[in-house]
């Protein structure tokens, strides 16, 4: 791939010139040559050079000072400097002067080659890395919060005031608002948006392994370990950390995780070894952490470190407004995933989802537009594909009971959610275990 590399050699010397781009050339390299600034300007005017090779001792315009020039022409030039008259003013004038290292005269071509080798690894990866920013740049703007209510307009002027700083941030909102989709528009527009964003459900895991999850573990450090393995904190150094359903933290791991947001540092399960970490928290929970720390099952230390900016995620039954905006876009996405040439919602079926109340909110509206994707007929979804519509047909049990309806509403809620247990339970605010007691006690059944 070295042909792809194209390197201009300055020096007023012939033999030079013509030795190292023979050197060049059996290397594989494109190869240039200039004996003064003048004509390497021309050749710069002509065509883009990723590494030139300077003598600093040239007549007229010397080395250094046709850096400067090059340097506007293309300030991502890779340029090393070649010199007779090596000194340490002379290296660190060059090295300041944003060079990317010296050689001296009578040049070693071995070590010259390495050189040129290792100048070519940091343009690729300075290259990519560019790439990689670019798509992060344009997947932040992408990656937008649909939604055009005030009180939404409300939650994306917070974003924008927050998102600039370091702050810890709380979201609170029902199950199913999008209260990760927030966490990650303020990762994504911070300084902090080129580190990962390591999300941690702390409402999925037992206490034992939240623990371990957080902090890593060394070899040996539980039956089990048998690897060292990195914790979510020293994954998310230089980015940012978000713990969802933070309020279902044990108390002993509240503890821990307080140690580390007020030290910065921390060391694995079974290790010795301190680890330093530089990361922004951002919490999310739909519990009240005011009474639970009332009730001293949160700490209220730990409470008021992660509640310094707190941003209020409304459910979607209150804001029905954004109900259409937020179903055409689910329409066209799932239009897109899943190669279907359905592009609208016909007035009977937008009527059917501005009138439901969204217990599940924005992931429940997203659900029903995808079943309906799946099961509906083009051009439009219709309101006999919406799952909601054909469950209140059907009829209550006789027996009118409490268990009859909760039998009901489950069966309701899994079908809708084509049984994907985990956004059921979701949804029906209850944890999966206690799903799957409900599931056999009421012998449901996957179709």
């Amino acid at each position: 791939m070295n042909s792809a590399i194209s390197i201009l050699i300055v020096d007023d010397e012939k033999i030079v010139r013509d030795s190292l781009s023979k050197w060049f050339r059996e290397d594989g390299y494109t190869v240039g040559s200039a004996e003064d600034a003048a004509s390497a300007l021309r050749q710069m005017q002509a065509k883009k050079w990723d590494i030139l090779l300077l003598d600093i001792k040239m007549p007229g315009v010397d080395g250094i000072e046709l850096q400067q020039r090059i340097k506007e022409i293309d300030p991502n030039a890779t340029i090393i400097f070649i010199t007779a008259h090596a000194s340490v003013d002379t290296a660190v004038q060059a090295l300041k002067s944003g060079a990317f290292d010296y050689v001296t005269k009578p040049v070693d071509p071995d070590y010259l080659s390495h050189l040129i080798s290792n100048a070519v690894r940091q343009r690729v990866l300075a290259n990519e890395n560019l790439k990689l920013k670019e798509q992060i740049s344009e997947f932040s703007k992408a990656d937008e919060i649909i939604g055009e209510s005030p009180c939404m307009q409300k939650v994306y002027e917070l974003i924008r005031t927050v998102a600039s700083t370091d702050t810890t941030v709380m979201i609170r909102g029902e199950s199913g608002t999008g209260k990760e989709l927030i966490a990650r528009a303020i990762h994504s527009n911070s300084s902090r948006r080129y580190f990962p964003i390591v999300p941690v459900n702390c409402g999925a895991m037992p206490e034992g392994l939240l623990e371990s999850e957080l902090f890593g573990h060394e070899r040996g450090a539980f039956t089990g370990a048998q690897y060292r393995r990195k914790g979510k904190l020293e994954l998310a150094d230089g980015g940012t950390l978000f713990l969802d359903e933070v309020g279902n933290i044990d108390m002993k791991t509240q503890m821990d995780l307080l140690r580390v947001i007020e030290t910065k540092q921390f060391t694995r399960l079974g290790g010795n070894d301190v680890i330093k970490v530089d990361f922004r928290i951002i919490c999310a929970t739909n519990k009240d952490l005011e009474k639970a720390v009332a009730e001293g099952s949160f700490r209220e230390d730990l409470y008021y470190r992660i509640n310094v900016f707190s941003i209020f995620i409304p459910p979607l039954r209150e804001r029905k407004g954004d109900i259409p905006v937020l179903a055409n876009f689910f329409v066209k996405k799932y239009a897109r995933t899943m190669g279907r040439q359905i592009s609208s919602i016909s007035a009977d079926a937008m009527d059917a989802l501005v009138r439901h109340d969204w217990p599940g909110n924005v992931r429940e509206l997203e659900n029903a537009i995808e079943r309906a994707m799946v099961v509906g007929k083009p051009p439009a979804i219709r309101g006999e594909d919406l799952p909601f519509q054909l469950l209140e047909r059907r009829t209550v049990p006789a027996s009118g009971s409490l268990a009859a309806m909760e039998r009901t509403h489950i069966a309701a809620t899994l079908e809708q959610n084509h049984w994907n247990i985990s956004r059921s339970a979701e949804i029906l605010q209850i944890d999966r275990v206690t799903l799957y007691n409900k599931i056999e006690k009421y012998g449901l059944k996957k179709p």
